[in-house]
């Protein structure tokens, strides 16, 4: 049976002072009025039933995925008592969906992202699940089809097509975050994809690659499957899931199963629009601009010879007014203010820490 599984964990960071602790990116309702986490579940509506869906997120967010998903069953959220990175969030439902049936083919996909159209997103979902069904030694990834020589985004190699399938090509191996001209060369070239962090795989074979690779992780994960629906379920949890090692998946997993004769790895294609919601310019992708080509989500503004400005705010009825201001980045919460230039974006994660320091949990 297909099963889906949205990871739904991140601490977004780089979207700070908006995406808090208590309240991270994905849970807040700022696209269009609707979170990341209720965009990503509907997309998967027709695709998958809705009774073999999970959310994989933290235990301490399971109120607020319940405030906004409120038809969402609660045994389907699987909740982490600590974030343990991407190899132990794919390889829970996993091991879960496996107990209930062990013939479950799981897609994984990430909270973070829009993609658009949704029709064609399924239609190249649906071959990711068609080349495992027919092909259960296979674990697919989907590469987006770049618009730009981006460095911040992975990359994956596409090899020959395989046949019988629309776009699916064999993985010939996983590159980290490269720089500007070996970008611009892996984009000239036609043969390399931005890698999406989303996947399709039996959930048995996942887990065997998990044994292979890291067998620590997999005996935590089975003595996990072994309580789940018992009384015990809760208190192996908490136990045991803190203990896996803290390490992604395409590090752990997708990385030396590319070079493995014992596991075929394909990539779907996605032509497609995606937008990787990782910071405040790229959310200012998801907003319309004014005629100075500024991009505006709040009650009230006034922004004289002001010009190409990302301008954020979630406090009622205040105003935020700007005079003569050019590619900044201002973003206003009730407790705390960030005022930043759009090209130095990415360092708000190091401003974050620095606040953590200074002031402690209570604004980050």
């Amino acid at each position: 049976m297909r099963y889906a599984t949205v990871m739904a964990g991140g601490s977004g960071t780089r979207l700070w002072p908006m995406s808090r602790a208590g309240l991270p990116k994905q849970l807040i309702p700022f696209v269009r009025g609707q979170s990341l986490l209720e965009i990503a579940v509907d997309r998967l509506a027709g695709l998958v039933d809705a009774e073999r869906q999970f959310i994989c997120t933290g235990e301490k967010h399971r109120g607020q995925i319940h405030a906004g998903l409120p038809n969402f069953p609660d045994t389907q959220i699987l909740g982490e008592p600590e974030g343990r990175d991407t190899l132990a969030a794919v390889g829970f439902p996993a091991a879960v969906a496996m107990r209930a049936d062990p013939d479950a083919v799981m897609a994984v996909f990430t909270a973070d992202h829009l993609i658009e159209p949704v029709e064609d997103f399924q239609r190249r979902v649906d071959v990711g699940y068609l080349v495992v069904e027919q092909n259960p030694n296979t674990l697919v990834t989907f590469g987006i089809a770049p618009t730009h020589a981006a460095t911040g985004f992975g990359y994956v190699e596409m090899g020959e097509p395989i046949a019988g399938f629309d776009q699916a090509y064999r993985t010939v191996r996983f590159v980290e975050k490269p720089d500007a001209e070996t970008a611009r060369r892996y984009v000239d070239s036609g043969r390399y994809a931005w890698n999406s962090g989303m996947f399709v795989w039996r959930a048995s074979t996942l887990l065997e690659c998990i044994r292979r690779y890291k067998p620590d992780v997999h005996a935590g994960l089975m003595e996990i499957a072994d309580a789940w629906g018992t009384e015990k379920q809760t208190e192996v949890l908490n136990s045991v899931y803190p203990q896996i090692e803290k390490i992604s998946v395409d590090f752990a997993l997708m990385e030396p199963a590319s070079t493995d004769d014992a596991v075929d790895v394909a990539t779907i294609s996605m032509p497609l629009r995606w937008l990787d919601v990782g910071s405040w310019p790229a959310y200012g992708e998801t907003l319309e601009t004014d005629e100075a080509d500024n991009r505006v989500a709040c009650d009230r503004t006034v922004l004289l010879d002001s010009k190409n400005n990302l301008v954020v705010g979630d406090v009622a009825d205040h105003l935020i007014a700007t005079v003569g201001i050019e590619n900044l980045v201002i973003i206003h919460t009730k407790n705390a203010t960030l005022i930043c230039h759009r090209d130095h974006a990415q360092k708000i994660k190091q401003l974050h820490e620095a606040v953590g320091e200074k002031y402690g949990e209570e604004l980050i």
